[in-house]
Order: C-alpha cells, then structure tokens, then sequence
C-alpha cells in the first residue's frame, strides 16, 4: 500500500469511547467520530460548516463503515458529540497514532551530535486557541512537537487557574527522554524542569531571558568579557539564509566556561547567538542577540549542533501552530463549549502528522486535495483503497 495515500488514523480515533447514553442512540459513534474527521481534512472548521459536509457525504461515510444508515445526524448531534468527547482519551489515542509514525520514521528529525550519536529534539511550547476564548473561558494548550517533522507527542490543556510552567513537568512525567534534547523558551527555563529532564535521562536546551536574572547576567558577563575569549574553549558556527524577503545571518558561539560556575541543574555549556537581519526591499538591518544553556557537554554538541536544535526548536511555530492557526483557521473557529475546542485541537495535530507522513509538504495544498473528493478523503482517514472498495461504495450509494 502506497504510504502517501493511505493512513491508519482512523483505527486510533475510533477507540475514543462513546460518551452517550445507551437510551436514545441513532447514529453510530464510528460515523459520527469519521463524520467529524472527513470535515476537518475536507477545509471545514465552524461548527456548521462540519455539520453540512457530514449531511452531504453520509452515506459515503456508511459506506466506508460497512452499515446502514437511517438518517443523517443534526447540527445538535455533532455538537453534543464534540462537546462531551473524552479528550484524554482522545489525546492518549493521537499521541500513540503519532508516535507509530515517529517509530516508523526513525531517521528524520535527528541530528548527528559531535560524538556521532544521533539527537533527536523535541520542542516544548504553548498556544493558546483565541477563537474559543473569544466565546467562552480561555483554551490554553501545551504541547510537545517534533523537530523537523512537526508530529505532536503530547498535547495538554493548560488549567484555568495556573500556565505552563507547572505543567511542563507533567507533560514530560513517564517519557523515556533517552536520545531526546527537550528545547524550550524563556518562559519555561526553570529549575524543576531542567531537573525533570535529567532525571528521565534526557538533555535540554532552554532559552535564556531576564525572566531568571541571575542566570542571565552571568551567561551575558561572560560572553561580553572579551578577553577571556582566547583563555576558554568557545567554538563559533556561522550559517546565512536568504527567504521571506530578508538576508539572515546566524552566529552562534557556545562555551563550556561557566560549567562550574553555574548552580543551575546539570548546566554544561552556555550559548551565545547572534542574528542579523537585512531587509532586501528596504535595507534595514536588525541584530538580536539571545543566550541559552543546555545539559550537552562538547563532545557530544558543538555549535553546530547546537544551533541546528535552536533553530529546529520553531517546528513547533512554523508547522503546528501556524498552520494550525492560518491555514485551518483554528483560531477563527468559535466553537468554545465543553471540550470542542480541544477535540478539534487534538484531531488536527493527528491529521497534520498523518499527511506529513505520507509525503505532503503543502498542508493547504492537502486541503485542497481531499476537499474536492469526500471519496479519497474518507480513504486517506480508514486507509481503505479506493479501487478496492468503489463497486461496494457505489451500490450502497444507489441503495
């Protein structure tokens, strides 16, 4: 079977259970959870528009199910669906469909360390869903993303009354981090992180702001005494890019310097990284300058290394919730009740991860693709050939 058409994610969702009563069932809780999935890989993203794609293409979905329908469900119907799905059990059953990919796929996302053993980063980083907290309370979720490939490996709600901070570490409880290098912005740069890090056997990488002052007057101190720069092991990396109507230069300089000096939870090496941007269009130039540090000792991460992490740390913005947001307009959908919000957040990370896999670079061309067939989308999700099922598709259709 052709891995670029044909996927398995179906086989994950359907074990969600049916959170309905026995009394009053008239659709199948398969149909409805396929239903769902056809609309949001067709392009449709209110609450009525996945309701009218579900109307329309029913008994294509029954048929694809092998049953029998004897209506087609109202807009309530798949509300209340979504509304009272199980999420952690949503959550649970995408986060094993996308690591089955990952598993599948071991090369990719990795980079070869300084010692030739392969690291492979995982991106930790919230995103809130505006369009539900436009409508009703705040979604907030937390996720860990794949470098490079941009599989999400867990998503989690942020609670209402705390933020991401405490929940990094819950998010990562249980995980054999062994071979993954956990990046992460300055909001989540804490102790108890770093610490849940090691002690699960993995590395990190976490970027350095004023947020931990301490630590960041001492990673800018030294960086800035120059004349220490011939006294310690300091290894340099630069890269350009040119893209997006701009000339990058990136510079980054790490040193393992402050490794003794430092009271923060397994620190090896510090990092120093200096972007310079030019505008083509007008000329304008613009330097930042940002500082890290990281459990990666030299010999297994020099600058390169650690600068293909840092960059590889914005999958999780450029092809998550970008995408998410822009192309499947997540954050214009205003459905806010129950766990809507967050079922349709978890089935999108599933979706993306499964056309990723099978070869699709442009998830609006994706889009596109199965919006104009509700046959090949329908097969993509249950992994059925076409071929093999048309005659019988076609007769329940004339039934």
């Amino acid at each position: 079977m052709d891995r670029r058409k044909y996927t398995a994610f179906f086989a994950f969702v359907k074990a969600v259970p049916d959170p309905r009563k026995a009394r009053g069932k008239v659709h199948p809780w398969e149909f409805l959870l396929l239903g769902v999935c056809g609309a949001l890989l067709s392009g449709q993203q209110t609450g009525s528009a996945i309701a009218d794609w579900v109307a329309a293409h029913a008994q294509e979905i029954a048929a694809f199910l092998r049953m029998s329908l004897r209506r087609t469900p109202s807009h309530s119907t798949l509300r209340r669906a979504l509304r009272y799905m199980d999420v952690e059990a949503l959550e649970r059953l995408v986060a094993e469909h996308n690591r089955a990919l990952e598993r599948e796929d071991p090369a990719s996302a990795r980079v070869t360390g300084a010692d030739g053993r392969p690291l492979r980063g995982w991106a930790i980083d919230g995103k809130e869903v505006r369009g539900a907290g436009a409508h009703g309370s705040k979604v907030h979720l937390l996720s860990i993303a794949q470098h490079g490939s941009g599989i999400t490996i867990a998503q989690r709600q942020v609670e209402e009354k705390t933020n991401e901070i405490p929940m990094v570490p819950e998010l990562l409880a249980g995980r054999d981090l062994r071979g993954k290098v956990i990046t992460l912005d300055a909001l989540n740069t804490q102790r108890a992180t770093a610490q849940r890090i090691l002690d699960q056997g993995g590395h990190y990488l976490m970027i350095v702001k004023e947020n931990q002052p301490a630590l960041y007057a001492d990673i800018e101190t030294f960086f800035q005494a120059t004349l220490l720069a011939q006294e310690d092991d300091r290894d340099t990396f630069v890269c350009f890019d040119k893209g997006h109507g701009r000339l990058e230069t990136r510079t980054l300089t790490c040193s393992s310097g402050l490794s003794h000096y430092l009271s923060w939870p397994g620190a090896k090496q510090v990092a120093m990284r200096r972007c310079r941007r030019t505008d083509t269009r007008s000329g304008k130039v613009s330097c930042e300058t940002t500082y890290a540090v990281t459990s990666l000792d030299r010999k297994q991460a020099a600058a390169r290394q650690l600068e293909a992490l840092w960059r590889g740390h914005w999958t999780i913005e450029n092809q998550d919730h970008y995408v998410r947001d822009v192309t499947m307009l997540e954050d214009r959908c205003q459905i806010h009740k129950g766990n809507a919000p967050c079922v349709l957040a978890a089935l999108k990370n599933g979706l993306l991860a499964a056309l990723r896999y099978h070869g699709w670079t442009n998830i609006a061309a994706a889009i596109r693709h199965f919006a104009a067939s509700a046959h090949k989308a329908l097969a993509f999700l249950t992994g059925y050939a076409p071929s093999r099922h048309s005659a019988q598709i076609a007769k329940a259709l004339r039934a």
